[in-house]
């Protein structure tokens, strides 16, 4: 017990050395509240123990790698899917308790829990042979974890080795959102009889992360991003993307919704999940991106836009985003285009 205590004082003074947003974002992580509520997300987790547990065949005597593994769920169900080894990675002290859960489920025997940030710490293996992680943010990238499982795949998995998951795609349609976003923008411009606008050009550059109803969407869905985890580079987390929505039917278009899905394509049956508006609830919700104009489109036209994507100089965990939009109506009263500018931080 005292030698735990030390290695958990010895962790928060590494934490406290990091930087400013490092720590936050570690940190957020110590909290029981976080990891509950991942928990409780049936859609998530169902599946990464779908994936894992319905696949002893491919688990059975191989090494596993858990990067970022929290509480250690996957890392138990890799270890009941029949895992030789389970090595389980968590910069946050969470892990000590982690560290409880497993010795309480009989488990410590196959599961090792190492506390530190993967690109610093050795592992007791040379390599692994499968590699999970539940590393995804909001809108996919924010404070993901992906360059962290990018530099494991490139340092530690076997050519021949497995991603639990290995496909990720982001996809954008245009939503009619317009009580919303009145109460939620138009709000700054009376607020007790006083004209607050500059908070308005606020709130308008930052994404709202929140769930909306499928009957809000006016376009077909489009995928703007997919990330081959086998294939793809930190470099390719920075992208710029031209795409275009096209109106199901004659509406408005007040934002632009975001969300991904996430596909384990090493099953013996691909198991795929989504976060979009179409399907049960996640805690990961959608984003939303209103635009500057409103949008009235009538069925059957199209909307070009770019999306620009790129981690922030001062914090790579925060994202910032460019959305260029030109709508080209055959009324010259209906057409518009203009650029809009968010960050996620």
């Amino acid at each position: 017990m005292a030698n735990d205590k030390m290695d958990i004082e010895t962790a928060e003074a590494n934490l406290k050395a990091m930087a400013h947003s490092e720590q936050h974002y570690f940190n957020s992580y110590n909290h029981h509240g976080i990891h509950e509520e991942m928990l409780k997300d049936e859609v998530r987790t169902r599946s990464y123990m779908n994936a894992i547990v319905q696949n002893p065949h491919i688990f059975k005597d191989k090494v596993v790698l858990d990067v970022g593994c929290g509480t250690a769920i996957l890392s138990m169900f890799a270890a009941k899917a029949g895992a030789k080894h389970v090595i389980g990675v968590d910069m946050s002290t969470i892990i000590f308790k982690a560290r409880e859960i497993v010795e309480c489920n009989g488990l410590s025997d196959k599961i090792t829990l190492i506390q530190g940030k993967m690109e610093e710490i050795e592992l007791p293996f040379p390599k692994v042979d499968i590699i999970i992680s539940e590393w995804m943010g909001y809108f996919l990238l924010y404070e993901s974890m992906l360059d962290t499982v990018l530099y494991a795949r490139d340092r530690y998995l076997n050519p021949d080795g497995l991603i639990f998951p290995d496909k990720a795609t982001i996809f954008l349609c245009g939503i009619e959102d317009g009580d919303y976003k009145d109460e939620k923008i138009g709000f700054w411009d009376n607020v007790y009889g006083f004209d607050y606008t500059p908070l308005k050009a606020t709130a308008l550059c930052e994404p709202l992360v929140d769930t909306v109803e499928m009957k809000a969407a006016v376009t077909d869905p489009t995928a703007v991003l997919t990330l081959d985890l086998y294939k793809c580079t930190v470099e390719d987390l920075a992208f710029s993307v031209p795409f275009k929505i096209t109106a199901r039917r004659d509406d408005f278009i007040h934002a632009l919704v975001a969300w991904f899905d996430i596909d384990f394509t090493a099953c013996h049956k691909t198991i795929r999940f989504s976060t979009g508006p179409h399907t049960k609830y996640t805690h990961w919700k959608q984003t939303v991106f209103y635009l500057k104009d409103v949008l009235t489109v009538q069925q059957g036209e199209e909307v070009e836009c770019n999306m620009l994507v790129k981690p922030n100089e001062k914090n790579r965990r925060d994202l910032d985003i460019k959305i260029d939009y030109k709508f080209d109506a055959q009324d010259a009263l209906r057409k518009a285009e203009g650029t809009c500018e968010f960050k996620m931080c």
